[in-house]
């Protein structure tokens, strides 16, 4: 059997595609800081908290850094809530003349949504005073430690917080549950935690196919629940069970009120027993509850390690799915084999030895590092497989490659990539090579294909699969870069010839880096024939169309690429040369248009057909337009009309004799009323 058996059927299975843009709705844009001036001075110290809050956005790729508001007195701090916006309060402990927990209730009974932060430097004496304090009205604890990462953390733990409920629940957002009770271990782990979440939002960024996409998916990136008692833990893991990643808890902790020294253990036997794959760490400074942990078969850091922090990332890179996926030989434990993206997962599921590929299936192992990528509509499936439920190992690993490849077929689609010569496959269908605009004629396409996906049209037929033929792009900066280098525009706005202008063009050079994105994109489109299609600015233009004014070329197809690529090149050189040959000028004159404004793109397009024998051609091709000129009996103009015909679509552009037929009269042919019309005026030529 083959490994991908029926790929019709696969290729027409549809993923709903996750709404990143729906993710993150509810953010902190503006913070209100309560403190003496000496203590926002000591906050800043180096510079503005707005500025080092920016400078940390921008180092983790981040945007919608908030702003900040600051004021030394509990009234003015009323009259701030009064006229502002805040969405964010943080206030210093030390500060003599706020009573921060007496304004955290006024502020609580005046705006009860607004989250409110304690900000402190750690010491035994402030330990002390907190623990007399009534914390009611305070949502967070945190001891400064000089880091403007743990104001971000602060932030987006509260973001994680507010938006928890819908992202998770209804998008599948992951989340990592952290218990820890003491305020000076929570303000180290946090930052640390954010880092190593964030650089991981970095790397599953390039699954996303263009900048757009990029920026919305690291909207998925896990999200950090804090509980610091055991009912509020029990009750995050019970709700969310389904989409944890895995949990960071301390040992000494509050269990039904008091303080108990084993409430961490007893929450690990709890979500052990619920599910035995769960990642869980355990952190003590108490050295024996590592046998403990041994016992039960999770991990465990020493509080008092001096690589903790380091300890900590690596648990969550092996335990929590970050980083690429490591498979392993379980015999052994050795590591077998690498995957950084889903790309390469797809590749090595193939090869996987068959021990190995059970180890990791039975323990939700694809699953969890799927989901820690943002990668929720796979992970959803793969999470609930079980070995049992196929026949054999064989079947499982055509069951996982067959749904990653329609996972990635159905992201190709509707989407303009960005083209990357290392990731460049069979999945993508349409792409583009640099950064200007793509033209009139690649824009329908890029549209025409956003239209197949928005309305499921490419499955709406039985055996029947609609799609656009793979697609490349050469933007407009190309075309920019090319005339520049060569010094171009010299020759091509003067009145040479066109013989002399196409001379001086293909003996130019196009920038080096396309040729090897020519060579991507042939190592992709192995089988079929290439077409060189123009796709200038003014090209397509609803009023003023430059249809048939510029050259097309199609460059059949030679096993030898290097000659492939000559040929490919030498005609994109050839369409660019075409936007200044006598024609054009002409023509861009009598629209009122300046030819020195235009920009050229090139289209390279696979030409679709299968061979036959020794020709290539598609079985049907044909031209349909919304308005029927000519409609003959019970057609009308708005029925719109077609042709038809056997091979490639020249013969109809060129006017050659075509099946003309209205679609809403399919069977209502002129030209087959009588055997004498059929002979006479069908097609009697094809091309290929």
């Amino acid at each position: 059997m083959a490994l991908i058996d029926g790929i019709m059927e696969l290729q027409k299975f549809d993923f709903i595609d996750t709404s990143f843009n729906l993710l993150m709705q509810r953010r902190i844009h503006k913070v209100l800081l309560i403190c003496s001036n000496y203590d926002n001075y000591m906050l800043e110290e180096d510079g503005r908290i707005d500025e080092q809050i920016f400078n940390e956005y921008v180092s983790l790729n981040l945007r919608y850094p908030p702003t900040f508001v600051q004021t030394n007195s509990e009234e003015e701090a009323m009259k701030i809530l009064d006229t502002e916006k805040i969405d964010l309060i943080i206030s210093m402990l030390n500060f003599r003349d706020v009573n921060t927990f007496a304004l955290a209730k006024r502020i609580k009974k005046k705006c009860k949504g607004i989250p409110i932060v304690a900000l402190t430097h750690f010491s035994r004496e402030v330990s002390l005073r907190l623990e007399r304090e009534d914390l009611s009205a305070i949502d967070y604890v945190f001891c400064w430690l000089g880091d403007a990462s743990l104001l971000l953390a602060i932030i987006k733990l509260l973001e994680d917080k507010i938006n928890a409920e819908y992202d998770i629940d209804e998008i599948g957002v992951q989340a990592i549950i952290l218990v820890e009770d003491s305020i000076r271990y929570i303000s180290s782990y946090l930052p640390n935690l954010y880092k190593i979440i964030l650089k991981q939002s970095r790397d599953f960024q390039q699954e996303a196919l263009n900048p757009h996409q990029k920026m919305l998916k690291m909207r998925g990136r896990p999200k950090i629940l804090l509980a610091n008692n055991y009912e509020d833990a029990l009750a995050l893991y019970k709700k969310y069970k389904y989409n944890v990643l895995g949990v960071i808890s301390d040992v000494r902790y509050r269990r039904d009120g008091v303080l108990d020294p084993n409430a961490g253990i007893e929450l690990c036997k709890f979500i052990r027993e619920d599910d035995n794959n769960m990642p869980f760490l355990l952190q003590s400074s108490n050295i024996e509850t590592k046998k403990v942990a041994e016992e039960l078969e999770v991990g465990f850091i020493n509080k008092y390690s001096k690589g903790l922090s380091l300890e900590l990332r690596n648990f969550i890179i092996q335990n929590l799915a970050f980083g690429p996926f490591v498979f392993k030989d379980p015999r052994t434990m050795e590591a077998i084999g690498l995957a950084t993206d889903l790309q390469s997962l797809q590749q090595k599921i193939l090869t996987l030895p068959v021990e190995s590929l059970v180890y990791h299936a039975e323990r939700n192992h694809f699953s969890k590092w799927l989901n820690a990528r943002a990668l929720f509509p796979v992970a959803q499936i793969f999470k609930f497989i079980q070995t049992e439920d196929f026949e054999s190992v064989e079947e499982l690993r055509r069951f996982l490659y067959a749904t990653i490849s329609s996972f990635r077929l159905g992201k190709g689609r509707g989407v303009i990539a960005k083209f990357d010569r290392t990731t460049f496959d069979e999945y993508q269908i349409f792409s583009r090579i640099g950064d200007g605009s793509i033209g009139g004629k690649a824009r329908g396409l890029a549209f025409i294909n956003s239209i197949i996906k928005r309305y499921k049209l490419f499955n709406r037929f039985d055996n029947v699969l609609i799609t656009i033929p793979r697609t490349v792009v050469l933007s407009t900066d190309v075309f920019d870069e090319f005339m520049e280098r060569n010094n171009l525009y010299a020759i091509g706005l003067s009145d040479n010839t066109d013989e002399a202008i196409l001379s001086r063009f293909v003996e130019s050079e196009l920038p080096g880096w396309v040729y090897q994105d020519i060579y991507a994109f042939l190592a992709v489109s192995q089988n079929h024939p290439i077409a060189i299609r123009s796709s200038s600015k003014l090209e397509d233009s609803h009023y003023q169309p430059f249809a048939g004014i510029y050259s097309t070329y199609m460059i059949p197809r030679v096993p030898d690429n290097r000659i492939m690529v000559k040929m490919i090149s030498d005609a994109i050189k050839e369409v660019y040369a075409s936007v200044y040959f006598k024609g054009s000028k002409t023509y861009a004159a009598a629209t009122s248009n300046v030819i020195d404004e235009e920009k050229m793109g090139i289209v390279l397009q696979e030409v679709c057909g299968n061979r036959h024998g020794d020709f290539y051609y598609p079985t049907l091709s044909g031209v349909a337009r919304s308005i029927n000129f000519y409609p003959i009996g019970s057609e009308k103009a708005n029925d719109g009309i077609a042709n038809i015909a056997m091979g490639l679509g020249k013969l109809i552009m060129d006017g050659g004799q075509s099946l003309r037929f209205s679609p809403k009269y399919p069977k209502k042919i002129l030209q087959l009323n009588n055997p004498g019309n059929a002979l006479k005026e069908t097609q009697k030529e094809i091309y290929a």
